[in-house]
């Protein structure tokens, strides 16, 4: 029954993780996100390419799915796993959530860089260590501009921030994991930050197309 539990919190957790909110925002108004601005499904490519209204409701779409997943699969599936209803299965959850967004299932293994859903997951599992690093990514975007920097910075000091505050030893191992999941992804804009090139927030793109004469994907 243990690994059943595992087996199922991690599964539903993927699905919870695994919705493409993003591309489903600027399918919804005719644009494949994945073709204009950076080509990323995430809501800073939403922010820029479709506005603020659906940049924000990706964003806290894809927070919550971290959420939820770490704060209701964990109930669900307790009796099932009674000895790791509150370690075992909600870092399960947190991790296999990260992954479904990062790897999503619904288009062909591709999906965003999980800052977001990461971001969820750690208000549910450890909100001292949330508000640590937010401010973290709040200070730095605020002096630089770069969402990229901000958010690699404030997933080096994520497992920093769990250990400082003395969270169980196995989510300061998770949040390790994520962090330097997060940074992996970045690795593009990490090389783009070193060369000078990288987009700064709030400036045009020279390429930058408008949904209206994007033409839609058809996947």
């Amino acid at each position: 029954m243990l690994l059943l539990g595992y087996a199922l919190t991690a599964l539903l957790a993927y699905l919870f993780g695994s919705l493409p909110t993003g591309f489903l925002v600027a399918k919804a108004k005719g644009v494949d996100i994945r073709t204009v601005g950076s080509k990323n499904m995430g809501a800073t490519n939403v922010f820029r390419v479709l506005g603020k209204g659906p940049g924000i409701l990706v964003l806290l779409v894809d927070a919550l799915k971290g959420a939820l997943a770490v704060l209701l699969l964990p109930l669900l599936f307790a009796r099932l796993a009674p000895q790791a209803a509150t370690v075992g299965l909600p870092l399960t959850a947190a991790l296999c959530a990260v992954l479904g967004h990062n790897y999503t299932c619904w288009l062909g293994f591709k999906g965003g860089k999980g800052v977001a859903t990461s971001a969820g997951v750690l208000a549910a599992l450890v909100p001292g260590a949330f508000l640590v690093t937010i401010s973290v990514w709040v200070v730095v975007f605020a002096f630089s501009r770069y969402v990229s920097l901000a958010s690699v910075c404030a997933a080096a000091a994520l497992p920093v921030a769990t250990a400082l505050l003395r969270a169980q030893l196995p989510i300061v191992c998770l949040t390790l994991a994520l962090g330097l999941l997060a940074i992996w992804k970045h690795k593009p804009n990490i090389e783009r930050l070193v060369k000078g090139t990288e987009h700064r927030f709030g400036k045009k793109r020279p390429d930058e197309a408008t949904p209206s004469s994007t033409p839609e994907a058809r996947p």
